[in-house]
């Protein structure tokens, strides 16, 4: 059983959530993310969510909580959708720092702020809009598998970064997609845009829109930037 695997569906899941702030940073169903947590609110997170569920929910600022990465306090405005994370690693340095590992369950909307004494913010969640989350697999066969490999070399190749191919070939589309998702180098609004992508389908397509319009700019000379 893999590690998400025991979450099959809405009925199996938290209606509050433990949530991690983090601008350019998303998750996605059955990807992982790996954080390295240092701010003492946030590994008072990590501790309570590894003595309960193990559950974090990952969700950005909203825009006008301005640029830091993760504003102080815990009353900024935060997005609308997230995604919960099981840790599923964590590493403890010796200076303090906690460095852990997320797998992707299932996206959720973010509901009301719960009230505490806790230094992070805790909120409810509703994962009924992303039932599809909890199917693996789901949308597959519909990705333009052809089409988003050319486009990633094309991009690798016009920014000179390598890949593991042999990884790669042999992934299948959903991890193939939702680990490019979080992995791409774009800004908070286009990694909003590929977390709350109705299907696979469109997320795919999303991101060979992405880099065909970096690779494009990149042609004209006209420098234009996607971040």
């Amino acid at each position: 059983m893999g590690v998400t695997d025991r979450y099959r569906n809405v009925a199996v899941m938290p209606k509050v959530l433990p949530l991690f702030p983090l601008r350019g940073a998303i998750l996605l169903p059955r990807a992982s993310l790996t954080l390295n947590v240092f701010e003492p609110r946030y590994l008072a997170l990590v501790d309570h969510a590894l003595a309960g569920g193990r559950l974090i929910g990952v969700v950005q600022p909203a825009p006008e909580a301005g640029s830091a990465e993760s504003p102080a306090g815990k009353s900024f405005p935060i997005r609308r959708v997230g995604c919960a994370g099981r840790i599923s690693s964590f590493t403890e340095n010796e200076d303090g720092r906690v460095v852990v590992t997320l797998a992707g369950v299932a996206r959720f909307a973010v509901g009301e702020a719960i009230a505490g004494n806790a230094p992070f913010r805790t909120c409810q969640v509703d994962f009924a809009p992303y039932v599809q989350d909890f199917v693996g697999g789901d949308g597959e066969e519909d990705v333009d598998r052809p089409r988003l490999i050319a486009t990633l070399r094309s991009y690798l190749t016009a920014n000179n970064l390598n890949a593991d191919w042999d990884r790669i070939n042999s992934a299948s589309n959903e991890r193939l997609v939702n680990t490019l998702s979080i992995l791409s180098p774009y800004g908070p609004e286009e990694k909003q845009a590929l977390l709350e992508a109705p299907d696979l389908r469109t997320r795919a397509e999303a991101l060979v829109a992405l880099a065909e319009m970096e690779l494009a700019a990149r042609d004209d000379g006209s420098g234009t930037s996607l971040q």
